[in-house]
């Protein structure tokens, strides 16, 4: 895990790549509790005998499981010490180029595009690329806008 020192450590990192998490698998369980919990319930995610004989071969997940698993990451790529909190400010894009079957290993990595001052903080965009275990493509590439207060 990379650690800043402070806010200003941090946004002097604009441009360089954060880090990359560990890799995490994508249970059937998982995909099931977020299905629930959405009220998500499309075949191609829970009903397993109906994937098999689908287009991708067996359950996949979420695409907003996959996006809202890069705050699970986030955690064991970078800290930043002394601020008082950061908040999630929202998304500027976000695209599941592929779908991730249920079984396969995720980790994402982060970049620091931008940094802008804000009262009290900063603002940062990072771009997200959660990766799939031997697979070209990325499961999800996102630009992410976090506020962080000193």
């Amino acid at each position: 895990m990379r650690e800043f020192a402070s806010l200003d450590e941090f946004a002097a990192a604009v441009g360089e790549h954060l880090g990359y998490s560990e890799w995490h698998t994508i249970t059937q369980d998982r995909v099931n509790k977020f299905a629930d919990a959405t009220d998500d319930h499309q075949w191609i995610h829970v009903d397993e005998a109906m994937a098999a004989a689908g287009p991708f071969g067996g359950t996949i997940a979420h695409g907003f499981l996959t996006l809202s698993l890069l705050s699970a990451f986030g955690q064991k790529i970078y800290q930043i010490k002394g601020i008082k909190m950061g908040i999630n400010y929202g998304l500027n894009k976000v695209r599941f180029p592929q779908p991730v079957k249920v079984g396969s290993k995720l980790r994402a990595g982060a970049e620091l595009i931008e940094i802008t001052d804000i009262p009290g903080g900063k603002q940062a965009v990072s771009r997200w690329t959660a990766e799939i275990d031997g697979e070209v493509k990325p499961a999800c590439v996102a630009e992410w806008v976090t506020r962080f207060l000193a």
